[in-house]
């Protein structure tokens, strides 16, 4: 497995938010509260002191040090911002899904089934797609996802017929 990333992608600003130069993210986590822990996010290489960040909706409202009005954040739209991995705290028993994208993807057997292409967001829980000889399809469930071993690069599966 290749090496850990550093600084991890949490999101994207996707829009300004009132007068006094709060950005909205668009969260790649979880859920939006997980934003909300962090004390500085890295933008184009750098740290941003978070002064404040919130929920709303399903996005973040962050105040970064510096960026003052409207005016300030209108060219941070669009722009990805970064986590430091040594900031974060996952529960136990979970992953970033970047230290699992392009992992093993064996079943119980552990008769290999391919590689984990993409994690595709949904509703009610996020899609592993599986390419190997054919596509499979699994849902991020404890049922069908066993084990995620990102140190060994092997995501461990249950597939039941039709999958």
């Amino acid at each position: 497995m290749t090496l850990k990333k550093q600084y991890l992608e949490a999101g994207r600003i996707v829009n300004t938010h009132g007068v006094r130069g709060e950005v909205k993210i668009e969260p790649w986590a979880d859920e939006a509260a997980f934003l909300t822990r962090f004390k500085r996010f890295y933008l184009d290489g750098k740290p941003v002191r978070v002064l404040s960040c919130r929920v709303h909706k399903t996005m973040c409202i962050a105040a970064l040090e510096g960026i003052d009005d409207v005016n300030a954040a209108m060219p941070l739209k669009g722009k990805i911002l970064f986590i430091d991995r040594d900031d974060a705290r996952l529960p136990e028993g979970t992953v970033f899904i970047q230290d699992i994208l392009g992992a093993k993807v064996v079943d119980e057997s552990g008769a290999e089934l391919g590689v984990l292409a993409e994690v595709v967001p949904a509703p009610a829980a996020s899609v592993y797609v599986v390419r190997g000889q054919r596509e499979i399809l699994i849902p991020d469930v404890p049922a069908f996802i066993l084990d995620k071993d990102a140190d060994n690069g092997v995501v461990t599966v249950r597939l039941i017929e039709g999958m």
